[in-house]
């Protein structure tokens, strides 16, 4: 069920980089970080059926999930605030380029 392809994730690596680019974003620059980031969320693609986000808890209920699928609800302010989203797949131009470090970044999300 976990099992995930080495080829599966090169191929959603490459999906998301020139997404996240058209859109004005990055994919972390540490790129077997990233991969890992990516083969949680397809593990979580084949339990739940959707991209939960691998770094927070899922309910296995999309309707309950919706805020976290990614891109989460939250990227966006924590991008603006902090420099990457809560998971750190999608980081700022200033992490990008080196000219700032990752920091913690507080839960937003609601208690279930």
């Amino acid at each position: 069920m976990n099992d995930v392809s080495q080829e599966d994730i090169d191929r959603v690596y490459n999906r998301l980089t020139n997404y996240a680019e058209s859109k004005g974003y990055h994919l972390n620059p540490d790129i077997a970080f990233t991969k890992q980031i990516i083969r949680g969320l397809l593990v979580n693609q084949k339990r739940y059926g959707y991209w939960a986000c691998p770094c927070r808890i899922a309910d296995g209920k999309r309707d309950k999930d919706k805020d976290i699928i990614c891109p989460c609800d939250y990227r966006d302010s924590d991008l603006k605030e902090f420099g990457t989203c809560y998971c750190a797949l999608y980081v700022s131009q200033e992490i990008f380029d080196g000219k700032r470090k990752p920091e913690p970044i507080p839960e937003r999300r609601p208690p279930k």
